[in-house]
């Protein structure tokens, strides 16, 4: 069992078939194989061994697939990061999981490298010299063999209380979910073209774009960074049959300038998920742009799809539609107890889909599965058809355009300005982005600061889309009788909105 078998059974079914493509720039199935297969054996000459971890810090670029399916291949375990993080965040990453080395864009080479010194860990900018040194090994055609059980991908994730935790994704939880998607869900067929607007180092797009493609012979079309005029040209250029994006995405394409002039003719298929997305923006895009949207849900935890609108199947606008085959939901009361139909209470899976548990973290992993469940730590109802309605998040993470946030990262950071003597990140509803980022900030006595200086602060040390773009000033903040901050309590001001 390894999941890059899928690339290997495609590439020798369907070897000309362009696998991935970055505007002009376009990867077959026999290139994507080979790349990936000189990848491994540079991986294994630079002493990665079977169940090592190596991080990738790349964009949506080709690159990123051959990193991918080559760590796979050598039978080591793949740690997506963002690329847009900085040392500090990389080298937390690399530390905790115990990397041996990261492949890092040249773009944030510098970065990647100075977090990679601080953790120990080697660095390799995937750029003309990587290239070089990985096409000068002749290619591992062997792929590592692992157990089902055995962790493919080490996906990072953390709720509101504590750093951010590995949640083990394996083989078998990566390849049910990627079968499911792609035959059950999608039906997707080796000339079905699917849009790579997803960031590839999380898992809507790693599992739903690039393994499901793979897995039947697709191609993956990429954009670098989304825009709604880059990916309007791309449907129409690409003649893109398979449109995968979160909400925002969906709301910037409805208000792009461009939209009546773009053929999209060929779309047959939209995927939402990542948040909930508007019922009127689900029927807005579905008139404008003449195709079905089918709405899923999922966490990183459950590799990631969970439920699904399922396209044989009534669809109920503003649903996450019913677990797919193999997973089971329920939703419980504070006592783990099923609710009444209707009611209000904690989602919890348990299946196939549900992860091996938490990188090196057995008591945060016992705190989430229990009994076999997983709780999600989202609130929802079902309704008398066995269809779930999300109605809000037990966690405190915001979740600003797609991306999830987590606000003691934020805190934690603007806690070490000398001026800061209490702070509360919050999010604040957003028509955009769904949530912007809000900082309430208690001063110490004396100090002086601006909003900008402390935003700047953030921006400095962590992604350009953690820090807060709302701050404001309070005299003191709500509190409980044991002193905790009440954050449902805490309203921004008219300026901070």
């Amino acid at each position: 069992m390894n999941i890059a078998t899928n690339l290997t059974a495609t590439a020798a079914r369907c070897p000309d078939r362009p696998a991935v493509r970055l505007d002009g720039a376009v990867l077959t199935y026999a290139d994507l194989a080979e790349r990936s297969a000189r990848v491994a054996a540079f991986l294994r000459a630079q002493g990665v061994r079977p169940g090592d971890r190596v991080a990738v810090m790349l964009p949506n670029v080709p690159e990123f697939a051959t990193a991918y399916f080559g760590i796979l291949r050598a039978g080591a375990v793949v740690v997506p990061m963002n690329p847009l993080l900085k040392e500090r965040e990389v080298a937390y990453y690399l530390a905790d999981s115990d990397a041996r080395l990261i492949l890092a864009a040249p773009a944030c080479a510098g970065a990647a490298a100075a977090g990679a010194a601080r953790a120990g860990a080697a660095c390799h900018p995937v750029d003309g010299g990587f290239a070089d040194a990985s096409a000068g090994h002749p290619p591992a055609d062997d792929v590592a063999d692992r157990a089902d059980g055995d962790t493919a991908v080490i996906l990072y994730t953390s709720g509101t209380t504590g750093r951010p935790k590995g949640a083990q994704l394996t083989h078998a939880n990566l390849a049910t979910n990627v079968r499911i998607a792609a035959t059950e869900l999608f039906h997707l067929r080796p000339d079905d073209v699917v849009f790579g607007g997803l960031p590839l180092f999380h898992s809507f797009g790693q599992t739903c774009g690039l393994n499901a493609a793979v897995s039947v012979g697709a191609c993956l079309t990429l954009i670098a960074r989304f825009t709604p005029e880059k990916a309007l040209e791309v449907i129409e250029r690409d003649a893109v049959t398979v449109f995968q994006g979160v909400p925002t995405m969906y709301v910037a394409l409805l208000g792009a300038p461009g939209r009546d002039r773009c053929d999209a003719s060929a779309l047959r298929l939209c995927v939402s998920g990542g948040a909930a997305l508007p019922v009127e923006v689900l029927r807005g895009f579905e008139r404008a742009f003449g195709c079905v949207v089918l709405e899923g849900y999922g966490l990183s935890e459950t590799s990631p799809i969970a439920s699904f609108n399922h396209p044989d199947r009534q669809r109920k606008a503003g649903s996450i539609g019913t677990p797919i085959r193999g997973v089971d939901f329920r939703v419980v009361d504070e006592d783990g107890k099923d609710v009444a139909v209707g009611d209000v209470g904690e989602i919890v899976v348990r299946g196939h889909n549900v992860m091996a548990g938490y990188w090196r973290r057995p008591e945060e992993t016992a705190a989430v599965v229990r009994n076999g469940w997983f709780h999600t730590g989202d609130l929802a109802r079902v309704d008398e058809d066995g269809y779930f309605f999300i109605v809000d998040r037990k966690k405190e993470m915001i979740i600003r355009g797609g991306f999830n946030v987590y606000p003691r990262e934020i805190e934690e950071v603007l806690y070490e300005h000398p001026a800061v003597a209490e702070v509360a990140v919050v999010g604040i509803p957003d028509a955009t982005l769904g949530e912007e980022i809000g900082a309430a900030v208690v001063l110490r006595p004396g100090s002086e600061v601006t909003r900008t200086e402390l935003a700047d602060h953030v921006k400095g040390q962590l992604a350009p889309y953690k820090y807060p773009r709302r701050v404001w000033f309070v005299p003191a903040l709500p509190k409980g009788p044991t002193g905790k901050v009440l954050k449902r309590e805490i309203r921004p001001p008219e300026v901070a909105r």
